[in-house]
């Protein structure tokens, strides 16, 4: 057993770094089999932290606390997530060189609420929006692709930098059919754009949004409504993107117009094309890859910013989708 000590400035940096009932150092406890104490030295020197345990595991306890500390240092309250989520990097050697991932605030929501990057994913994605005129934004779910891109949108819509928002998704069901809904045709399509909606009432509130949206400064509409049109002044975001077909996509990146930006979200592990039927989005990864002004970004499952068993259910089906085709390519060399 060997003893590490990580110094904080004073009693109040100490009790964030703790969290509440100390909730956040009993986190890195259980996760590296250490104790960890808190004892004041003097007013001089601040409080020190003593992590106790062997020396490997004492060791990955003090990178975690001393990235920690960093994020408090820069005003960042701690959660249980971004504790876990520095906790996860530890553990697999990411933390070579550690950095406050929330970055600046995005924008604030009608509630107050600032919207910041949760994951160094998530902050890297943002700054390619704001690099990019196209961004291709592929991940599992719950990496935050879609919310972000419109928290990007509100606030370009917000210091004037767009004149409009443009939100839109391919009709495709998820496994269920739509035609027996009722209602008319836009009755049936809400469905596939509840999310979008759901995300611009979180930015600007229920009134706000039905303003903009009576006066055409947003719009959220289906893929299918793009087509003939070229988009100017505009930020524009395609969600669902792997379920649109190639030639669709093609038809999505080419409305394109001047002074626009487009941020195109999807999963390529959740297509729900008919079976023999490309995914554009997959197509357009790999030929736009390259081109000066366009960015692919892939999140991992590392920046899943739900509940915590998102992340371990998408690397359970991750393996499972592996040890199958990795059955079928055996049987096939068998033929």
């Amino acid at each position: 057993m060997v003893e590490r000590i990580v110094m904080t400035r004073s009693s109040e940096a100490t009790a964030a770094l703790f969290g509440s009932f100390d909730i956040n150092v009993r986190m890195i406890e259980r996760a590296f089999e250490v104790r960890i104490t808190n004892r004041n030295d003097s007013d001089e020197y601040g409080d020190a932290i003593v992590i106790s345990g062997t020396a490997e595991n004492a060791d990955r306890a003090v990178r975690v606390l001393e990235y920690l500390k960093l994020m408090v240092g820069n005003g960042e309250t701690l959660s249980e997530q971004s504790v876990e989520y520095v906790i996860g990097l530890v553990r697999d050697g990411l933390d070579e060189r550690p950095e406050s991932f929330s970055g600046d605030v995005i924008c604030i929501t009608n509630r107050g609420k600032p919207i910041k990057a949760k994951t160094i994913g998530q902050k890297k994605y943002i700054n390619a929006i704001k690099k990019n005129t196209v961004v291709l934004g592929l991940g599992p779910a719950g990496t935050g692709k879609t919310f972000l891109a419109v928290a990007m949108a509100v606030e370009a819509l917000r210091d004037k930098s767009v004149n409009r928002i443009i939100l839109t998704r391919p009709a495709v069901e998820a496994g269920e059919r739509l035609g027996f809904l009722p209602g008319d045709l836009q009755s049936k399509i809400d469905p596939y754009l509840r999310p979008l909606y759901d995300a611009l009432f979180e930015m600007l509130g229920a009134e706000n949004f039905q303003r903009y949206l009576e006066r055409g400064t947003i719009e959220i509409a289906p893929l299918a409504y793009m087509r003939g049109r070229t988009l100017d002044d505009s930020f524009i975001i395609l969600d669902e993107a792997q379920n649109t077909t190639p030639e669709q996509m093609k038809m999505f990146l080419t409305r394109l117009g001047y002074n626009s930006k487009a941020v195109v979200t999807g999963d390529l592990s959740q297509t729900d094309l008919p079976r023999g039927v490309g995914s554009g989005l997959s197509v357009a990864a790999k030929i736009l890859g390259g081109i000066e002004g366009i960015e692919i970004f892939e999140f991992s499952e590392r920046d899943v910013v739900r509940h915590h068993l998102v992340r371990k259910i998408i690397a359970a089906y991750d393996g499972y989708e592996k040890e199958k085709a990795a059955k079928k390519a055996e049987r096939k060399d068998k033929r």
